[in-house]
């Protein structure tokens, strides 16, 4: 093959525009990437995602203008293997160099793995998955059989923690894989002061913001954080502080519902519980004075690569891949996943100040380039030396 990226076509299989969401982020990210150095690159992305039953949210789908510098193909249903068969001759015509495929959850073992035995019957594609969980937080019947069945036809793996690194080799220990750090979302815009953004919110300039970003998911704690509130309550020195929730519910809201109302937190509370578009994401970044992951499972986090690109300190619990990221006592604080721990945390980070962690913020984000993911794809699929 020509070393020359003028000369590579590169498809990126994975959510996209006009679904929403990190991975749609993330993938319209890295099309840019591959673009900017010289590949031709489209992106698959599926007409039908989720049925109903799997999708706990309000809609899939943006309200954002569509992208205009991207190439994205709206063809892959998830639940229908005529359609399957379809993409993957369609994709085994088109030959490209390097079919990069995003892997998040084992229901698309069969609609995936099945695009993809078609495609390398063109003895040419080289395809790299960017396995973002093989392990799923929620599991279901099917899944090692699911993930499985996805596994065969790739080539070589990257994942975005040590700890999918090491669950990838419980399924496929014959096959190259690496760990590259998930790169910096920024895409988002640029940082804005903490005045501009709070005033885009109409939150007070002068509390202390702790801000919770993202899909609620009982994985992802919510409830643990909730639960320290009573405890800054009765120890934080400062009475001006809230928590800020920002994120739409993908389960029962009630459960939380009943949980503050039981706690008598609803003065310490902002809630922002709808979907965040990406044009208001930094304001929401940058109002924070610094943002928590008060995670009960985790393998690697997007909202960790947002927090290092606004340049917000973060405090994580110590589960999976979240401490490697943030490393304690520089760019943040890591907390045990239980009230009392997480809130030591907030007040030994309130007293130490933000000033306290910038500089090593701003050091350690150096590392989470897109032209090092970029990179490490190109090379695992064999097309440089």
């Amino acid at each position: 093959m020509n070393d020359n990226p003028q000369n590579k076509k590169v498809i990126i299989i994975g959510p996209a525009y006009p679904l929403r969401g990190g991975l749609a982020s993330y993938d319209e990210r890295l099309a840019r990437e591959f673009q900017s150095q010289g590949y031709s690159t489209s992106i698959y992305t599926f007409s039908l995602q989720y049925p109903g039953f799997l999708f706990p949210g309000t809609t899939q789908y943006s309200t954002e203008p569509a992208p205009k510098d991207l190439d994205i193909h709206v063809r892959i249903n998830s639940i229908n293997p005529l359609n399957w068969l379809s993409v993957g001759n369609e994709l085994k015509k088109l030959r490209p160099d390097i079919i990069v495929v995003r892997y998040w959850l084992p229901f698309m073992g069969p609609c995936l793995g099945t695009i993809l035995r078609k495609v390398k019957k063109n003895r040419h594609t080289k395809v790299i998955c960017i396995a973002d969980n093989v392990i799923p937080h929620e599991k279901r019947i099917g899944d090692t059989v699911f993930t499985k069945y996805f596994l065969k036809p790739i080539d070589a793996f990257i994942t975005m923690s040590e700890k999918v690194l090491g669950d990838l080799k419980l399924f496929a220990h014959n096959k190259p894989a690496k760990f590259v750090a998930h790169p910096l979302y920024d895409n988002f815009g640029e940082k804005i002061s903490k005045e501009e953004a709070r005033e885009q919110l109409k939150i007070d300039k002068d509390e202390f913001i702790i801000l919770f970003f993202g899909f609620i998911r009982h994985y992802k704690g919510l409830d643990i954080l909730l639960k320290t509130a009573p405890l800054l309550k009765e120890k934080f020195n400062i009475q001006n502080w809230k928590i800020l929730v920002a994120g739409e519910f993908y389960e029962d809201r009630k459960q939380y519902d009943d949980l503050i109302q039981q706690l008598n937190i609803q003065d310490k509370l902002i809630l922002r519980t709808d979907f965040i578009p990406d044009s208001e994401v930094k304001n929401y970044l940058c109002a924070a004075d610094v943002v928590i992951q008060p995670y009960r499972n985790a393998t690697q986090s997007g909202v960790t690569p947002l927090a290092y690109h606004f340049e917000i300190p973060m405090i994580v619990t110590n589960v999976g891949g979240l401490p490697s990221l943030v490393p304690d006592n520089k760019v943040g604080l890591v907390a045990e996943p239980d009230p009392g721990s997480i809130s030591e945390k907030i007040i030994e980070y309130f007293n130490k100040g933000e000033q306290h962690f910038l500089p090593y913020l701003k050091e350690e984000k150096k590392k989470y380039s897109w032209a090092v993911m970029v990179d490490s794809i190109v090379k695992s699929s064999n097309l440089q030396p």
